[in-house]
């Protein structure tokens, strides 16, 4: 038996990336997985949808900056299953941004990344909430970033990005307790993936000051993911894990 048999799981930015490791690993132990994305139309994406539908998963496009998207990826959903358990406000501006410092950030590329990172989980969060409430409980894990909470030079949008769904996850969880829906953030460090890539070159990175003195993966997360959505994590809500090799210790 799997760890989340019959658990009904939306994961947004789900075709690629964390996400794509997210579906396939929450569907390993035993969860119908949503994989929610922008568009399956690349081969890697049409991959990824074949891989989640051949395991009994559901793909829907969805733009998670569009309220009208949200609402109709939590419809497919229910039509599909009759539930929502969890969701994964995995979706995220981050492949390609510019590494500038402040005065060089392009204005409409911070007022994307807000959009993309900020309100998509918001936009997800108001589309599953009413569900989980009439249900009597749920799980929502939003993911963060390390750079949260040690800055990054370079990268001032994403990183404030990142904060605000932290500010997020602490303000969502006091609202949402009451209904029995836990919110917890996940932060990753700085993975190999191919989104990394497009911003650093993931081979020269000093792995001398990560105590577990490799590169993060993307299969390191989703252990963490697992636990939030468990129910071994049913009395935790509002927290941050930084899963990074130790190299943020608080």
């Amino acid at each position: 038996m799997g760890r989340l048999d019959g658990k009904v799981v939306i994961v947004t930015g789900g075709a690629k990336g964390l996400g794509r490791e997210f579906c396939l690993g929450l569907a390993e132990e035993g969860a119908k997985v949503v994989m929610a994305a922008h568009r399956f139309d690349t081969e890697d994406a049409r991959k990824a949808k074949a891989e989640i539908e051949a395991l009994g998963g559901l793909a829907v496009e969805v733009d998670v900056t569009s309220e009208a998207d949200t609402l109709r990826m939590a419809a497919e959903t229910l039509r599909n299953y009759g539930r929502i358990d969890a969701l994964v406000n995995n979706a995220a501006m981050y492949g390609g941004v510019s590494r500038v410092g402040v005065m060089e950030t392009p204005v409409e590329e911070w007022d994307r990344l807000m959009t993309v990172n900020l309100k998509g989980p918001f936009l997800s969060c108001r589309a599953v909430i009413p569900q989980m409430k009439a249900q009597g409980g749920g799980k929502i894990v939003n993911i963060a970033s390390e750079v949260a909470f040690t800055g990054s030079k370079g990268m001032i949008h994403y990183v404030t990005s990142k904060g605000g769904v932290l500010a997020f996850n602490r303000s969502l969880a006091m609202e949402l307790g009451p209904y029995n829906i836990c919110v917890n953030a996940v932060a990753p460090g700085y993975t190999d993936t191919p989104a990394s890539r497009t911003i650093g070159d993931v081979a020269k990175y000093d792995v001398s000051k990560t105590p577990l003195a490799r590169m993060e993966q993307p299969g390191d997360l989703v252990g963490a993911v697992i636990f939030f959505i468990g129910g071994q994590s049913d009395f935790i809500t509002g927290q941050a894990l930084v899963v990074d090799g130790g190299r943020y210790m608080h």
